[in-house]
């Protein structure tokens, strides 16, 4: 007969394994999904051709709509900092998609029946949008340059921009997972995405100055995740005050963790 060496380990010895299980779990679980990304470059080669359309289309299309007398710098500049944002906006989706597949398919069954921690299905879930994230924001960063994009601070206040951008695009990733543990379907939980993000984008500062707004908007859109977290990009990179707009930003990244993670595993926990 087997023994349990976790079960008859003293506590002191029991509480490290505990906190690196899930850890470990989650990168295992993680690998998965990014492997998906290496068999099917076509997953990723379209997650990305979208973004690179929005920045064409934004900067040349749109661009010579918004007057430059409202902007300290050009159109572009203060184009970009949208753009990184709301490509990990839209990339959450996939967290969606992804988790409602597989919860269709019995395959979140098999992973509960296996030895694991519970968390591991959601965090590596999450944390390979992050890392599909740093790709495609280091991506958007070269396709800026190449339309005339350029910092006004350092290298090092666009580091700390890429942050927050990594940040909020991973907290909305949990909202998602959430959506697609509650639909179950993959393409009702792409339809249920929509009516969440659209607001989110369009009605924020990422393309145009609130400023030209309805002044009946301009509550909204002043005051949403997603405008506070293109402020904060765009003040470390384009200059202005930063820490009151980092702050803010940051503290939205905290909400939304604190409030869809628990909601995420709880609801995790019935579906599977």
């Amino acid at each position: 007969m087997s023994l349990d060496t976790a079960s008859i380990a003293p506590p002191a010895f029991r509480h490290p394994y505990r906190l690196v299980r899930p850890i470990r779990d989650s990168i295992s679980a993680g690998s998965r999904n990014l492997i998906a990304y290496w068999r099917v470059p076509s997953l990723l080669v379209f997650s990305t051709i979208q973004p690179i359309i929005f920045v064409l289309m934004f900067r040349y299309v749109f661009g010579g709509v918004v007057s430059v007398n409202l902007l300290p710098y050009p159109y572009v500049d203060f184009l970009m900092p949208g753009i990184f944002v709301q490509t990990t906006v839209f990339g959450a989706i996939g967290a969606a998609v992804g988790l409602a597949t597989d919860l269709q398919s019995g395959l979140l069954e098999r992973f509960r029946s296996l030895p694991m921690s519970r968390i591991a299905v959601l965090g590596g879930r999450t944390l390979a949008d992050l890392v599909r994230n740093v790709f495609v924001a280091a991506l958007m960063v070269g396709v800026g340059y190449a339309v005339g994009f350029r910092i006004h601070v350092g290298v090092l206040a666009l580091l700390a921009a890429m942050l927050i951008v990594l940040a909020f695009g991973y907290a909305l990733s949990w909202v998602f997972a959430f959506v697609g543990l509650m639909t179950g379907d993959p393409e009702t939980a792409q339809a249920a995405a929509f009516p969440v993000l659209a607001p989110l984008v369009f009605a924020s500062s990422a393309f145009v100055p609130v400023s030209t707004m309805p002044g009946w908007l301009q509550a909204f859109a002043a005051h949403q995740p997603v405008s506070v977290t293109v402020t904060a990009v765009r003040a470390l990179v384009d200059g202005g005050p930063t820490a009151t707009n980092v702050l803010e930003a940051l503290a939205w990244c905290v909400g939304i963790l604190a409030v869809f993670g628990p909601l995420a595993v709880h609801r995790y926990r019935r579906a599977a």
